[in-house]
């Protein structure tokens, strides 16, 4: 989707400022913001894919008007909603939430630590081989998926080369495309593609800066 979350390259946003020695939270509820959402994605209802299509799929004036965590747990709303975890009212209420569906799986406090150590692995095996090698001039698609892409805009139908080639993922835009599990895991191979900045934004573009992204098979084409 060409989605409001997708800024980069844009015009008015200006620069990333950096926040020097940022705090992790800037607030108490933030802590439980990450907290809920990492106790209720373990619940093994969605996926990350999943999770971060319903935050980028928040209208724009709110997405632009939001905080991060907040984004996070507006979308996590939408989630529970959707799946019949908890209902609008129960959201306005202090009343107990909708009995979750079996099986849905519980993470406890002390399982977070090795839980989060573990992360979930998104490599799978794949009978295919790459189309794509090392060092490789390719172009990303110029694509405008009606659904969930990680492509970003400002790539689109610009030139770069294949810098790392890191096996075959899990592909985030079928991983959304079942949204129950059992989820579309299908694989497609991974690349890291770089390109220089004058390739991406012109004459105005960093002569002495590259820009990394990293791209699934699907999005790209060998450059002429």
């Amino acid at each position: 989707m060409n989605g409001v979350h997708d800024m980069g390259g844009q015009q008015g946003f200006g620069p990333v400022q950096p926040e020097p020695d940022e705090v992790l939270f800037h607030a108490n509820w933030e802590r439980r913001a990450l907290a809920v959402t990492l106790a209720m994605g373990a619940g093994g209802q969605w996926n990350i894919d999943l999770s971060r299509s319903a935050r980028e799929s928040l209208p724009p004036a709110t997405y632009l008007g939001s905080s991060y965590y907040t984004i996070w747990i507006l979308a996590l709303e939408r989630l529970m909603q959707e799946r019949g975890l908890v209902t609008p009212q129960e959201l306005r209420s202090d009343t107990m939430p909708t009995r979750p569906p079996a099986p849905f799986r519980t993470l406890h406090a002390d399982a977070v630590d090795a839980s989060l150590a573990r992360g979930t692995p998104t490599t799978r095996p794949i009978d295919q081989p790459a189309a794509f090698a090392l060092g490789q001039r390719v172009r990303a698609r110029n694509i405008h998926p009606g659904g969930h892409t990680r492509l970003p805009r400002y790539v689109r139908g610009h030139v770069g080369t294949v810098s790392l080639v890191h096996g075959a993922h899990v592909f985030p835009d079928r991983h959304v495309s079942r949204p129950v599990p059992r989820f579309d895991e299908a694989p497609q191979w991974l690349y890291t593609v770089a390109s220089d900045a004058q390739e991406l934004w012109g004459a105005r573009g960093d002569a002495a800066a590259r820009i990394s992204v990293d791209a699934w098979e699907p999005y790209l084409e060998a450059a002429q």
